[in-house]
């Protein structure tokens, strides 16, 4: 399906400039005078493979009369065929009384709305944004339409991602929470899956090796709708020797890839080993959501479960967010519970938190830890935005950020994940510098003025040292 982009706002903030841009076409007049769009016109975009509508409007006032109420209603149609509305402002004039009774069109229609501050080219963006925060909008957009600065950042937000639309069509096939029973061989996954089922769904034999392809079963429980994915067995690499089996470990793989949830099981008569390691390695390497099951917890004495829960406790300690149930899959002790800790790992790991509140958090944890110098030169960290889900992607923009070490990116996940209430799903961090404006100027100086620039500078540095000679005698 090919997204539709319109665009809304008052006469002359620029959304025939940012219509060409992101048409990558003049096909919009464009002048330095209101009221010069008067249809809406369409266009063709493409970012990244990914192609889209875009629909130009004329400028909205709030208050239209005779031609410009026609205009304004050709506007709001355009909203209406529209998926995504983009709420143009000018970030030079700041609010006005019509950018409100804009906004305020904007919320009844229901659609799903962002703010674009327009004209932010040889401003501060904070400053720039100030006054808008005040109309309510989750996500604003900061972008120079006439020097084609902040749109691709924008378009890569608000398109669907590859990931995206991977994540729509196994949605369409596997309904509901998937989640993922991953594990050595003969730990009991295929047990466990039949005790969650309620059923004898998948063959269980007291074999290693036993399942050999994922099987994905959907199902329903107390009107919620699930897909348990049954993983074959994954053994140490140097003990892999069949075709087969080697197969079957990259399914196991795309299991843990398709899943939402993935359920690690663990021997307890075996204790943790390495393998379990290397597994727990490829959920948090595939960002998604994790619980650990110790399972065959009946028949252990008190002596031998207190050693288990110390080991776990102690080479687990990096998964403190992470939920442990000690189970029998056999008999069913402990399974129900875990249900609990799915779905509270699904929400955290689908959640939608808006732009202001993730700045808030930015803000306060600056405020009480700031970032370090760098040559001389405070990092700044200016507002952080949400990049996707599955895991969490926060989104964080300032000056120097490639410089932030990894201690103060840690303690920005630990602020993050403590108050946002993040369970079991890990939390990725993307820093971006903002873009410099002058980036790529050319000095088109000739060789004369270069030497006249040259014999300048030394001038005034002479004349610098002159004065604070004079000034100490």
């Amino acid at each position: 399906m090919t997204p539709v982009i319109a665009l809304v706002g008052r006469p002359n903030v620029g959304k025939s400039t940012l219509f060409n841009q992101m048409t990558r076409s003049r096909d919009a007049l464009v002048a330095d005078f209101p009221g010069l769009t008067r249809d809406r016109k369409y266009g063709e975009g493409i970012y990244e493979d990914q192609r889209f509508i875009v629909i130009d409007t004329g400028g909205l006032t709030g208050t239209e009369q005779g031609l410009d109420a026609e205009m304004a209603r050709q506007s709001m149609q355009a909203v209406e065929e529209a998926d995504i509305v983009l709420f143009m402002v000018d970030g030079r004039a700041g609010l006005t009384a019509g950018d409100e009774l804009i906004a305020d069109h904007m919320r009844r229609s229901g659609k799903q709305a962002h703010l674009v501050v327009n004209k932010t080219d040889g401003q501060d963006p904070d400053i720039a944004a100030a006054d808008f925060y005040s109309l309510g909008f989750e996500s604003i957009f900061m972008v120079a339409a006439s020097h084609n600065r902040g749109i691709r950042s924008m378009l890569e937000l608000l398109l669907p991602s590859e990931e995206d639309r991977v994540e729509a069509d196994r949605a369409d096939r596997y309904p509901g929470i998937r989640i993922g029973i991953v594990g050595r061989p003969n730990v009991g996954k295929s047990t466990l899956v039949n005790r969650m089922l309620g059923e004898e769904r998948v063959i269980v034999y007291d074999m290693p090796g036993t399942t050999r392809d994922s099987i994905y079963i959907p199902y329903e429980r107390h009107e919620k709708q699930y897909t348990l994915i049954d993983t074959a067995g994954i053994r140490r690499r140097k003990n892999v020797n069949e075709a087969v089996e080697k197969f079957s470990i990259i399914k196991t793989l795309k299991a843990i890839d398709d899943a939402h949830v993935v359920i690690l099981v663990i021997d307890a008569q075996q204790g943790l080993v390495d393998q379990d390691l290397h597994l727990i390695g490829f959920v948090l390497d595939a960002g998604r959501s994790l619980v650990v099951a110790v399972n065959k917890w009946d028949g252990m004495d008190p002596e031998d479960r207190a050693k288990v829960k110390e080991q776990v406790k102690r080479r687990l300690d990096f998964l403190d967010y992470a939920d442990k149930h000690y189970i029998s899959a056999l008999h069913g002790s402990g399974v129900g519970v875990m249900y609990e800790s799915v779905e509270a790992c699904y929400e955290s790991a689908m959640a939608k938190w808006p732009t202001n509140r993730l700045t808030a958090i930015l803000e306060d944890a600056i405020s009480q830890h700031q970032p370090p110098l760098v040559r001389g030169r405070r990092i700044k960290l200016r507002y952080a935005h949400q990049g996707g889900s599955n895991p969490p992607v926060i989104v964080v923009h300032g000056n120097q950020t490639a410089a932030l070490p990894g201690s103060y990116k840690r303690y920005l996940e630990n602020t993050f994940r403590k108050v946002l209430n993040v369970t079991g799903s890990p939390i990725r961090f993307e820093f971006r510098s903002g873009e410099n404006p002058f980036s790529g100027n050319v000095d088109r100086k000739t060789p004369r003025q270069k030497v006249k620039q040259d014999n300048d500078l030394k001038a005034g540095r002479h004349s610098k040292r002159t004065r604070q000679k004079s000034l100490k005698r």
